[in-house]
């Protein structure tokens, strides 16, 4: 279902947020156990800074550690692993997280002194609109950042398409 690490840009004008517009697009495969977070985050990391968008990093690092924690946490079958997938363009970086597990979040709101089911409360907060795409074989749950614009890197929760 997953390839391995890649990345690709397309040439697409010169102007606004990153040094030069382009499509920027990479993404790797990541076993669903506990060092994938630590890996994930690093991925990003490393990705946001090259594209010249570091200053979203913080945001996009809470995300990606939230999906490939509820991967991690909830996935029933754990081969090929997941994929980590980050896209950026004018305006915008998308991350997603695919795993195998047909099973979609469910949103919930936890109790006082419940010490978990905070995920999707946390992750709304710095995304500013995410969604899940059911397919043969799994799920890809996305957020996305908004780089440019009203409200870019401010974590307003815009709610559009929730599951689409």
């Amino acid at each position: 279902m997953f390839s391995s690490s890649q990345q690709n840009t397309a040439p697409t004008g010169c102007m606004g947020h990153m040094s030069c517009l382009t499509t920027r697009d990479t993404e790797t495969t990541l076993p669903v156990t506990g060092p994938a977070a630590s890996r994930a985050r690093a991925f990003t990391n490393d990705a946001l800074a090259a594209w010249n968008l570091a200053e979203f990093e913080e945001a996009a690092v809470l995300l990606v550690s939230e999906l490939v924690g509820n991967v991690i946490r909830h996935a029933r079958d754990r081969e090929p692993g997941l994929r980590l997938r980050l896209r950026a363009d004018f305006g915008w970086v998308r991350i997603e997280v695919s795993d195998t597990d047909p099973e979609l979040p469910r949103p919930r709101t936890p109790a006082e002194w419940d010490e978990s089911g905070f995920g999707l409360v946390l992750f709304e907060a710095p995304a500013d609109r995410w969604g899940v795409h059911q397919a043969p074989g799994g799920k890809t749950v996305w957020a996305e950042l908004v780089t440019c614009g009203s409200g870019a890197g401010q974590g307003k929760v815009v709610p559009i398409g929730r599951f689409s």
